[in-house]
């Protein structure tokens, strides 16, 4: 098919990032947290929630057209992506192979709640090499309270089902876990729960929402409860668990600390560089910016390459750097959060200074708490020390730090707070 038809464009600026959306907002599943479900009212009641064969063609020719390669990343997301069927994706994946330069692969990745994943799925999800993202909430009462179908029946045993199926296909899928306020009262049962499940990678998502009068609903998780969650999480793996399963956001952190960049977008000075491709062609800042005001523009006019270099584009991913308040620029922590997602920076600085981030009290509590350790591991590791030997000596120089504190002692932590009021529920 000509290009002139398909519209391929050419190489983008810099690399970028596309999550397709085949199915929009569509889901079979009744999150109640779920953020994306409202982005179906920007669309008439007739219209087609499935992303058109030719839209496919167009998308995948697009996408590879716009990357330097060698490896090109396709990202499918939702809604629950599942819904658009075997055949949608056994499609993505023919195109690929035809569009693809000589030397060149694909590397596929599903974001799913997992309810649709039946043995043919599994099977074609192997075969073809997908990488996995399977949304559960740690526990099977927190995800069951969150995370039901249209029945309003908890789905946690079906998903619990999806992992083991994905595992006998060979499958170790990623587990995303939100992080909600009654989440955090129970870091270790959630990740206990996800630890056992054996597939060597977890992610928590804090989960902040706002209301109509502008407040954070009573399920959002506050920063001070985010960083003491993060903070027994750390402690539970760094003394247990090193070398068993990664956890992305201490991962990330030890990249930084590396001399790294963070893949996280979050984390980055700066964002814009991950677009969303909806069902129907349009495109958008961010996957938590589609709507209206945030249309960049559509495939069936301009290429993802032209779009993704727009201006109005460049000034959305700028405006993470740009637009931090004083608090985040003089932080110590700064080179390894940058102020956070700009959904997120919805309070005030010290001085009322609109812009800072929802979470910015947690972060700097955890990121406080686990500098030390985690830089530590990085050396032992380094000079070569297994990972159950740097776990001996660092549970051995816990217990001698923590020898004869008692609970109105100041913790040994170096906060200034007593221990019952800091980290004496951590101590090993």
């Amino acid at each position: 098919m000509p290009g002139e038809t398909l519209g391929v464009g050419t190489m983008a600026s810099e690399p970028f990032v596309v999550m397709a959306k085949p199915v929009g907002p569509l889901c079979n599943l009744e999150c109640s947290y779920c953020y994306y479900l409202k982005t179906g009212s920007f669309y008439q009641s007739s219209h087609s929630f499935r992303m058109s064969d030719k839209l496919l063609e167009k998308y995948v020719r697009q996408y590879i057209a716009a990357s330097p390669g060698p490896v090109v990343q396709f990202t499918w997301h939702g809604g629950e992506p599942t819904l658009a069927g075997l055949d949608f994706y056994r499609m993505a994946v023919e195109l690929q192979q035809r569009y693809l330069p000589e030397g060149w692969s694909c590397w596929n990745n599903l974001q799913t709640n997992g309810i649709l994943l039946d043995d043919e799925w599994c099977s074609f999800l192997a075969e073809a090499h997908f990488d996995v993202g399977l949304s559960i909430d740690g526990t099977e009462w927190l995800h069951d309270t969150y995370r039901k179908d249209h029945s309003g029946s908890g789905t946690y045993k079906r998903v619990v089902e999806a992992v083991r199926r994905l595992q006998a296909h060979g499958i170790q899928p990623d587990l995303l876990c939100t992080v909600t306020s009654a989440t955090a009262k129970e870091p270790i049962a959630v990740y206990r729960a996800l630890r056992d499940l054996h597939t060597g990678w977890i992610q928590f998502i804090p989960i902040i929402r706002l209301t109509t009068d502008g407040g954070v609903t009573p399920d959002s998780v506050s920063g001070e409860e985010y960083g003491d969650f993060l903070c027994t999480v750390f402690d539970e793996w760094i003394y247990h668990d090193l070398g068993r399963l990664d956890i992305q956001l201490f991962a990330e952190m030890a990249l930084v600390w590396s001399g790294g960049n963070a893949s996280l977008c979050w984390m980055a000075p700066t964002c814009g560089r991950v677009l969303i491709v909806e069902h129907d062609g349009g495109v958008y800042s961010c996957d938590h910016f589609v709507t209206p005001d945030h249309r960049i523009g559509d495939m069936e006019t301009s290429p993802l390459s032209t779009l993704v270099d727009l201006p109005v584009q460049r000034n959305f991913g700028n405006d993470k750097q740009t637009r931090l308040p004083w608090q985040c620029r003089a932080c110590s922590w700064l080179a390894i959060c940058n102020g956070g997602c700009p959904k997120d920076r919805l309070a005030s600085a010290e001085n009322g200074e609109q812009g800072l981030n929802h979470l910015c009290a947690g972060f700097r509590q955890f990121f406080a708490h686990a500098e030390q350790p985690l830089k530590q591991v990085m050396q032992l590791r380094k000079d070569g020390l297994t990972p159950d030997a740097v776990m001996n000596q660092m549970l051995a120089e816990s217990r001698l730090r923590w020898r004869g504190v008692g609970r109105n002692d100041p913790c040994p932590c170096g906060s200034g707070r007593k221990a019952k009021h800091c980290c004496w529920s951590r101590r090993p």
